[in-house]
C-alpha cells in the first residue's frame, strides 16, 4: 500500500506534472492531485482544505513561483512549498527560501523529490503541532480552561476600555457581577466533577441570555462577570432579571439527583463618572453581596445612598485593614482574669485572651469594630490561627509556678470549625510547642456550635482527645440550650452576660442564671458567670454556687505583661 498524498501542483505543463506524479509513485506515494496554472485557479484550490504539499514551477507566463508562494503562505502558513524548475538561479533560490519556500529542485534531477517530500511532511507536522500549542497558550491566556469563557484578566482589560469609553464618549455600559447561590452544597455533596459540569452548563445558559457583542467571563470559582455595552439602566435590569429567572428555573441533574441553584447579581452602571477598575469591581462586589444579604437569588443595583452598600463598603475597608494588620504585625493580645469563686476548686489562675488591633495612630481597636467584616470575608480562621499560635508561643516561654495551675481560654469562630485544616494546625502547634494540653481551653459561642452542630461535636471530641478542654460561650441565648448539653461534650459553660448583668434587677434573668448553673452541676460541667461588673453581682453569683466569674468587677482586659 502506498502512502496517500494530497498534492497541489502549480504547473503550466501537463507533461511535467505527470513526471512528478510518476516519481512520487516510484517513491511509494499515492498522490491525489490538482493542477493549477494561474492565480485565480490557485486561489480557488487553496480554499479547499487538507492539502499536504504544494509543488510549483518557477517560471510560468504571467505567474512565477514568488507570486504563487505569497498566495500559499497567505492561506496556509504551515503548508510546505517545493519549487521544481527547469532553470533557477542560485540568487533567486536563496530569495525563495527566505520567502518561505522549503526546498527547490531542478526538473532534470528529480531523485531528490521523494526524500525532500518525506522531510517536509515531517517538518510540516512539527510546525503545525507547534502552532497549535502556541494558539492554545494564547487562548488560555485570555480564557477560562473549564468553561471556555473569557477569564478575569481579559474581562478586566475590556472593563478598562469600557470605563474609558464611558468617560470620554459617554457610552453607557452595565457591569453585572454574578455569584451562584447553593453552589457549595453541590460541590460538597456530589464532588468537584459535578460542580465543574454545573459551571459548564450554566455558562451556556448565561450565553443564551446576553447579546452577541456582550462580554461574559468566569472571574473565579462560582463567580461570573458580564459587560453589557451600549446598554441603559432599564435594559440592563431586564437582562439581569432574565438571567436570574433562567437560573432559578434551571435544574441540574447529577447521577439522577436533581439540584436547584440560584444566582445573586450586583449591577453597576458605568457612564461618565471617573471610576477606576478597582472601584468599579468593588461596587459590583458590594452590590452582589447586598443581594445575598437581602435573601439571595435577586438583582441589586448599586447606589451611593444605599445603607446596605455603605455597610458593605465599611466591611470591605475593614477586611483590607485586617489583611494589612496580619501582614504588618498590628494585632496584639489582651487578657482578662477569670476568678474561681469556690475554695473547693483547685488553686489556679485563669485568663481569657482577647484580640485587639493597633490603628495607624496607635489607637487600640476593640474586636467589635472589625470582627463582623472578618466573619463576612472569611478571615476569622486566619485570626484564630494567629491568636492560637501567639498564645502557644508565649506559653512555651512561660512556665507556671509550681503548685499553681493555669487555664488559658482561647476563642474560636464558627468559620474555624468549618476549616478542615484548622484542627491539624492546632495538633501541630501542640506537638511543636510542647504545651501541657490540660492548661488550654478553647471556647466557641453557643450559637456558632448550634449552627454547625455535627461539625462542632466532632471538633470538640478531637480537641478533648488531645487533652485540651472546651467551653461554650454566651450560653443561654439559644431557645433550646439545655437540650444541646446532652450531645455537646464541654467542660465549661460561660453564662451569657446579658442575664448576669441584669440579674439583680430582673428576677427572670436571675432564674435563668440559677437554672443554667444547676443544669451544669448535674451534667458535671463547671460554670462561669460573664459580665460581673460590681461587688454586689459578684456576691450574688457566688451565693448561687457558680464556679467562676469574669467581668469588669473582677478585672479589666489588660495588655499581656512582658516576659522576663
Amino acid at each position: 500500500m502506498g502512502k496517500p498524498l494530497r498534492l497541489l501542483i502549480i504547473e503550466d505543463s501537463e507533461d511535467d506534472a505527470l513526471l512528478l506524479v510518476r516519481e512520487l509513485r516510484r517513491g511509494g506515494y499515492l498522490p491525489e492531485l490538482r493542477r493549477v496554472q494561474d492565480p485565480e485557479e490557485l486561489e480557488q484550490a487553496l480554499e479547499e482544505s487538507g492539502w499536504d504539499l504544494v509543488i510549483t514551477d518557477h517560471n510560468m507566463p504571467g505567474f512565477d513561483s514568488s507570486a504563487a508562494l505569497r498566495l500559499v503562505k497567505r492561506h496556509s502558513p504551515d503548508l510546505p512549498v517545493i519549487i521544481v524548475s527547469g532553470s533557477i538561479g542560485e540568487e533567486f533560490a536563496v530569495a525563495a527560501m527566505k520567502a518561505g519556500a522549503h526546498d527547490y529542485l531542478m526538473k532534470g534531477n528529480l531523485k531528490r523529490l521523494v526524500p525532500a517530500i518525506d522531510r517536509e511532511l515531517r517538518d510540516a507536522e512539527t510546525r503545525r503541532a507547534r502552532r497549535r500549542a502556541e494558539e492554545e497558550i494564547r487562548h488560555l491566556a485570555f480564557h477560562d480552561p473549564l468553561t471556555g469563557l473569557f477569564n478575569r484578566r481579559e474581562f478586566e482589560r475590556r472593563l478598562e476600555q469600557a470605563l474609558v469609553r464611558g468617560r470620554e464618549q459617554g457610552i453607557p455600559t452595565a457591569l453585572l457581577y454574578l455569584d451562584l447561590d447553593q453552589f457549595k452544597i453541590i460541590n460538597d455533596t456530589s464532588g468537584h466533577v459535578a460542580g465543574d459540569e454545573l459551571l459548564r452548563q450554566l455558562s451556556h445558559l448565561f450565553k443564551s441570555h446576553i447579546r452577541a457583542g456582550d462580554t461574559l467571563a468566569r472571574l473565579g470559582g462560582d463567580e461570573f462577570g458580564i459587560l453589557l455595552e451600549r446598554c441603559g439602566e432599564e435594559q440592563a435590569e431586564r437582562i439581569a432579571e432574565k438571567i436570574r429567572d433562567a437560573i432559578a428555573g434551571f435544574r441540574f441533574v447529577w447521577k439522577e439527583k436533581p439540584f436547584g441553584v440560584g444566582v445573586s447579581i450586583g449591577l453597576v452602571m458605568i457612564g461618565q463618572e471617573h471610576l477606576s477598575l478597582d472601584e468599579a469591581l468593588s461596587r459590583a462586589d458590594m452590590a452582589c453581596y447586598a443581594a445575598k444579604d437581602r435573601g439571595r437569588n435577586r438583582v441589586h443595583r448599586y447606589a451611593d445612598s444605599d445603607r446596605e452598600i455603605a455597610r458593605r463598603r465599611n466591611d470591605m475597608q475593614w477586611a483590607a485593614r485586617i489583611r494589612q494588620g496580619l501582614e504588618e504585625g498590628r494585632f496584639l493580645l489582651y487578657r482578662q482574669e477569670i476568678r474561681r469563686l469556690s475554695s473547693d476548686l483547685p488553686p489556679c489562675r485563669c485568663y481569657e485572651y482577647l484580640l485587639r488591633l493597633r490603628g495607624d495612630d496607635g489607637e487600640i481597636i476593640a474586636p467589635g469594630a472589625f470582627i463582623p467584616a472578618a466573619e463576612h470575608y472569611n478571615l476569622m480562621s486566619q485570626l484564630d490561627r494567629w491568636v492560637t499560635e501567639t498564645v502557644f508561643e508565649r506559653l512555651e516561654r512561660h512556665q507556671p509556678a509550681a503548685g499553681c495551675e493555669e487555664f488559658h481560654f482561647i476563642n474560636l469562630s464558627g468559620n474555624s470549625l468549618s476549616d478542615d485544616a484548622f484542627f491539624p494546625f492546632i495538633r501541630r502547634q501542640m506537638e511543636q510547642r510542647r504545651i501541657p494540653p490540660r492548661c488550654i481551653c478553647f471556647e466557641i459561642t453557643e450559637t456558632s456550635a448550634i449552627a454547625s452542630l455535627g461539625r462542632a461535636i466532632e471538633f470538640i471530641h478531637e480537641i478533648r482527645a488531645l487533652g485540651c478542654r472546651f467551653a461554650l460561650d454566651d450560653f443561654g441565648t439559644g431557645l433550646s440550650s439545655f437540650s444541646y448539653l446532652k450531645t455537646i461534650p464541654v467542660d465549661y459553660l460561660k453564662i451569657d452576660g446579658g442575664f448576669v448583668r441584669n440579674m439583680l434587677a430582673e428576677p427572670m434573668d436571675q432564674a435563668i442564671v440559677e437554672a443554667i448553673n444547676r443544669i451544669g452541676q448535674v451534667a458535671g460541667i463547671r460554670t462561669i458567670a460573664e459580665f460581673v461588673e460590681d461587688e454586689e453581682t459578684l456576691h450574688r453569683v457566688k451565693s448561687l454556687g457558680i464556679d467562676y466569674a469574669q467581668g469588669f468587677g473582677i478585672g479589666l482586659p489588660e495588655p499581656l505583661p512582658d516576659l522576663e
